[in-house]
């Protein structure tokens, strides 16, 4: 599993004083999957104390070795008239390098699917996204039983 110590890694809740190695592992994540935007570190700051202020809005979650964050999931919750109630959409996951290979996405994405509590409520389907040149990521999702979906996301950017 590559150069990490203090114990095997456990998915469990971001605590406040976290913030600042999520940040730098998104940084890692858009470095790697650049966003067609760049995406400033405030953007993870703000979005941790979201969540933390409105939890109903999701969760932020590391994966955690010893005193060490080594990966991190931002978990968001939208109501979907379409699937008929709550989804959980994996907005981001990231797994240091140091740390792949271990089958750490894969597990947290199973405790999500069988219900934990990272997520407190029932949610009737896992949502993602990924960009389509990104095929060790699609290849790990579709083993997982996520499929495509007809639809293309579009966006509008407000501000």
């Amino acid at each position: 599993m590559g150069a990490l110590t203090g114990g095997a890694p456990v998915w469990r809740l971001a605590a406040a004083d976290e913030d600042e190695a999520i940040v730098a592992l998104a940084h890692q994540l858009y470095a790697e999957d650049p966003s067609p935007e760049p995406v400033p570190d405030d953007h993870t700051r703000r979005t941790l104390a979201a969540l933390r202020k409105e939890p109903l809005r999701g969760r932020a979650v590391v994966l955690a070795s010893g005193d060490r964050i080594v990966g991190y999931s931002l978990l968001v919750s939208y109501w979907s008239n379409e699937l008929g109630g709550e989804t959980c959409e994996i907005d981001e996951l990231y797994v240091a390098p140091d740390a792949r290979g271990g089958g750490h996405g894969s597990s947290l994405l199973r405790m999500l699917a069988d219900g934990c509590e990272l997520w407190p409520r029932p949610a009737v389907a896992l949502c993602l996204q990924v960009t389509p040149d990104n095929e060790r990521a699609r290849s790990l999702y579709r083993r997982l039983g996520f499929t495509d979906n007809k639809n293309t996301m579009m966006r509008r950017r407000l501000s």
